[in-house]
């Protein structure tokens, strides 16, 4: 499976509303979408955990990473990259105009086979 953009949105969210390193989540565009604010800047992340489903948004952030609630799985919040062997969600892009959050959502495309 490859990834492909997704036409840009606005988020239900703005810089106020979401605090430093901290998560909230969003649903846009169907997806269910964990928004952070750190230090070192914006991410979004899928907001869920691909090993029980667990809300990322209420994971907590540190290092870079969010950590899952439920089970204690790491992911990098600018990569989604998970710390066990074959864990990922997908990262999303983010850019703040203004006071505004927009998001550039990724979506699965299935290769050919």
């Amino acid at each position: 499976m490859r990834w492909r953009p997704r036409a840009r949105c606005c988020a239900p969210a703005t810089s106020r509303t979401c605090r430093w390193g901290e998560g909230r989540a969003l649903t846009v565009g169907g997806h269910r979408i964990a928004l952070f604010r750190t230090a070192g800047g914006w991410y979004a992340l899928d907001d869920a955990c691909p090993h029980r489903g667990g809300p990322l948004s209420d994971g907590i952030v540190a290092d870079a990473c969010v950590t899952c609630p439920l089970h204690e799985r790491r992911f990098d919040l600018a990569t989604g990259e998970g710390s066990a062997p074959g864990d990922r969600v997908a990262a999303h892009r983010v850019e703040v105009v203004g006071d505004e959050v927009w998001l550039e959502i990724a979506v699965p495309v299935l290769a050919a086979a």
